[in-house]
C-alpha cells in the first residue's frame, strides 16, 4: 500500500492534473518515518474518485469492524486516510466489506485510537505500536512512545548502546548453547560468562594506591594486563551508572523474549595469573540455558 502525506487544496488539485496528464501516482514523503515494512501490493488508482458510505464495514484479516468514514480520514498522512480518500480501489469480501489483509487483533485499539484519542493497555502497547507503524499514524506512534512499556525500553536501549557487540554476544549465547545441547543430546546447555563493568583492582595491594577504584597504567603496562578469560562470551567495560546485575537483566530478559529460559549464578572470578602477583578479578557467571 501506498502513504501519503497531507497536502494542500491547491496541492491536491496540481496532483490531480498532473496524474492525469501522466498516468503515473505521486508518492510523497510521510510526515514522519516510517519503518521499512512490507505493506503489500500497492493500492490501484482510479480513473475516478470513489464514493464511500458514511458507516464503513471493514474485514481486517477475518475480523469484522464497522466505522464512520471520519474515523478512518481522522489524521490525513496516515495508510488508512489514503486508502479511503477516494482515489485507490479497495477489495471487499463476499459480503461486500472493505477488505485489509492484516492481523485484526489490535485494529480495535487503531479504532478506539482514532476515535477517541483512547490508548491501549500496557500489555497491549508493543503490539499496538507495531501496528501503529504499519499504518503510520503518528499521533499514536508518539503517545505510546511516552508511555510504558516503551519508554523504559528507550532508557534500556540507551544503557545497550554502549555496548555495540550487545547483540553478536547474545546471538553467541543462543549458538553455543544449542549446539552444546545437541551435541550432548541434553535437555539444557550450561556456558561461562564473564560480565565486569570495570577492571578491578588486580589485587587488594593495589587498592590503597588509588582513589577510586578507576585507575589508569601506562600503555606498556596495560599490555602486561591485556587477556581474555577462559569464558564462553565476555561483557565489558562500560562506564555508566547502570551495573553488572543490570546487564544480566538484560540478557536473560532478553533470551526469554526469544522464549528461551536462562538463569545464572556468579561462580567466582576469573583469577587467571597475569605477570608477578597479579591476578584477573573479572567476575565469571554460569549461564544454565534450558531449551525444554
Amino acid at each position: 500500500m501506498v502513504v501519503f502525506s497531507a497536502a494542500s487544496d491547491t496541492e491536491k488539485q496540481g496532483d490531480a492534473m498532473s496524474c492525469a496528464d501522466t498516468g503515473e501516482e505521486v508518492y510523497r514523503k510521510p510526515a514522519i518515518p516510517i519503518p521499512n515494512l512490507n505493506l503489500g501490493k500497492s493500492l490501484r488508482t482510479l480513473d475516478a474518485p470513489e464514493e464511500f458510505p458514511e458507516v464503513i464495514p471493514l474485514n481486517v484479516g477475518g475480523t469484522y469492524f464497522a466505522t464512520r468514514l471520519s474515523t478512518l480520514r481522522r489524521y490525513e498522512d496516515t495508510m488508512l486516510a489514503a486508502m479511503f480518500s477516494g482515489r485507490h480501489h479497495i477489495p471487499r469480501d463476499a459480503e461486500g466489506r472493505y477488505f485489509i489483509d492484516r492481523d485484526g487483533a489490535y485494529f480495535g485499539d487503531i479504532l478506539n485510537f482514532l476515535r477517541e484519542g483512547e490508548l491501549p493497555q500496557r500489555d497491549r502497547v508493543r503490539a499496538v505500536h507495531r501496528e501503529a507503524q504499519y499504518y503510520a499514524i503518528g499521533p499514536l506512534l508518539e503517545s505510546l512512545e511516552d508511555t510504558q512499556p516503551l519508554t523504559g525500553e528507550k532508557v534500556r536501549q540507551a544503557f545497550l548502546d554502549l555496548l555495540p557487540y550487545y547483540k553478536e554476544n547474545l546471538e553467541r549465547i543462543v549458538e553455543i548453547a544449542k549446539l552444546r545441547a545437541m551435541q550432548r543430546k541434553a535437555r539444557f546447555a550450561k556456558l561461562k560468562i564473564c560480565v565486569y563493568k570495570e577492571e578491578m583492582p588486580i589485587t587488594p595491594y593495589e587498592r590503597p594506591l588509588f582513589n577510586s577504584l578507576r585507575f589508569e597504567r601506562s600503555e606498556s603496562e596495560a599490555k602486561l594486563f591485556e587477556h581474555h578469560c577462559d569464558v564462553d562470551v565476555s561483557f565489558g567495560p562500560w562506564e555508566a551508572v547502570a551495573d553488572v546485575y543490570d546487564l544480566l537483566h538484560c540478557i536473560v530478559s532478553d533470551l526469554a523474549e526469544r522464549g528461551i529460559s536462562a538463569d545464572q549464578q556468579c561462580i567466582g572470578v576469573c583469577d587467571k595469573h597475569l605477570i608477578n602477583h597479579y591476578y584477573c578479578k573479572r567476575p565469571i557467571y554460569e549461564f544454565k540455558i534450558t531449551w525444554w
